[in-house]
């Protein structure tokens, strides 16, 4: 390979999934006024292995989106929805109570595509599904 093609090439951490939501949307805002809003993300990956054997696997990941993204993400999406987000990939590190040091990626959203065909049907105050087929 040639090195000097690599010159001046900018670095690239990005990350594109198509998953579940995990969790409902978490949503706040900071004190600049710019909403932050926080969920999780499940991808599976199925394949057979050299024994014959079909195994899945799923990929669990933090995601944030931002301004008004986050609170587009808050009024449509739940736990279970299906979505696509593309982002940057980050590297969280903390303490925890007990004084271990952990650690996760996780992706800030740029962004995204609603993929359910329809909205989940919510309760009304009676507790019965609202479905705007049927007014």
């Amino acid at each position: 390979m040639n090195t000097l093609l690599l010159q001046g090439v900018k670095m690239l951490a990005e990350a594109k999934i198509i998953g579940f939501l995990t969790r409902d949307i978490e949503l706040r805002y900071l004190p600049s006024g710019t909403a932050c809003a926080k969920t999780g993300i499940a991808s599976n990956k199925s394949y057979t292995n050299s024994n014959g054997e079909k195994v899945e696997e799923t990929c669990f990941i933090d995601i944030t989106f931002w301004g008004r993204m986050a609170e587009v993400a808050n009024q449509y999406l739940r736990k279970g929805s299906k979505i696509y987000v593309s982002g940057n990939l980050k590297y969280e590190t903390w303490t925890d109570n007990n004084g271990a040091n952990r650690s996760k990626h996780c992706v800030d959203v740029a962004d995204m595509i609603m993929l359910d065909t329809k909205p989940k049907a919510e309760p009304n105050a009676s507790g019965t599904p609202l479905d705007s087929g049927n007014q």
